[in-house]
């Protein structure tokens, strides 16, 4: 099952068309798509009779981000030992290092995003978890059945505000608008041969910058839960960026930032694309 936001409104995408949940349902479920992933469970037993008849087109560029106003948004560091060793740190064996992207950051799939002046702004795609059920204190083992579903997403970073003293700044570096795209929607955890091995990566202007799986992460999405979960409750519709692999600009030689006019292309296979273009503030 696919589930978005297109121009605000919860849709269930079927085929190359959108359901509008509202109308559809005859008002049993919410327009609002932050307020399903409260009845996640009855809403896909609802959604499961939806036939194809109900679908309407849609364009792309109104795919909003598919959780848009989520109580909390973790996102995860150093989560891909390469990635850890091209930023100078050791792989994480506890657990990895945790931060937040404030949720007016968040953003849809095809998106314009201003470069902060004075900034260096850097790419780092992910794969994306939106929880479907209140989880608490719950097992690795538990955990896949907490999970709405699965999105692509990017890590945007500037990385002088993220970086200056005396303590870095990961929350506020990476929490300017736009730089917590993610979607293009939402897929069920069903919809994958395996869930823990899903192809990422992401290029610009057509190079490959990024490439990786998902089954490289040091801890993955079921052990990002035990352990978030753990300390505090994580809620539905929260949002976990699960880290990236190598190929960030700020582990380059020479390193190498966005600039203006650059169109970024992220992807999750089995999933979807993002598109972000860059213009200067």
């Amino acid at each position: 099952m696919r589930f978005a936001n297109v121009s605000g409104r919860a849709a269930l995408l079927i085929g190359d068309g959108a359901v509008d949940v509202e109308k559809a349902s005859d008002g049993r479920f919410r327009a609002d798509p932050q307020a399903v992933y409260e009845v996640w469970d009855e809403f896909r037993t609802w959604a499961a009779g939806v036939g194809a008849e109900e679908a309407i087109p849609f364009d792309a560029g109104s795919l909003e981000a598919p959780a848009p106003a989520p109580a909390q948004v973790f996102a995860i560091g150093l989560n891909y030992s390469d990635h850890a060793a091209e930023s100078d740190f050791e792989a994480p064996s506890q657990f990895p290092p945790v931060f937040t992207k404030f949720r007016t950051s968040l953003a849809g799939a095809c998106t314009t995003v201003e470069l902060p002046p004075g900034g260096k702004v850097d790419w780092e795609v992910e794969l994306v978890a939106v929880l479907g059920r209140r989880a608490h204190r719950v097992s690795a083992d538990e955990a896949w059945s907490c999970v709405a579903g699965l999105a692509v997403g990017q890590d945007i970073s500037e990385r002088v505000s993220q970086l200056a003293g005396p303590a870095p700044q990961f929350s506020l570096g990476k929490s300017f608008p736009g730089f917590a795209p993610f979607g293009p929607w939402l897929v069920t955890v069903d919809e994958f041969d395996d869930p823990d091995d899903i192809e990422i990566g992401c290029s610009l202007d057509g190079e490959v910058l990024q490439h990786g799986r998902t089954g490289d992460l040091l801890f993955s999405v079921p052990r990002l839960i035990e352990g978030l979960s753990r300390v505090t409750p994580l809620l539905p519709g929260d949002v976990i960026f699960t880290g990236t692999p190598s190929g960030v600009g700020l582990g380059r030689v020479p390193q190498r930032f966005l600039q203006p006019g650059d169109e970024l292309v992220s992807f999750a296979r089995g999933i979807g694309e993002l598109r972000q273009r860059f213009v200067q503030a």
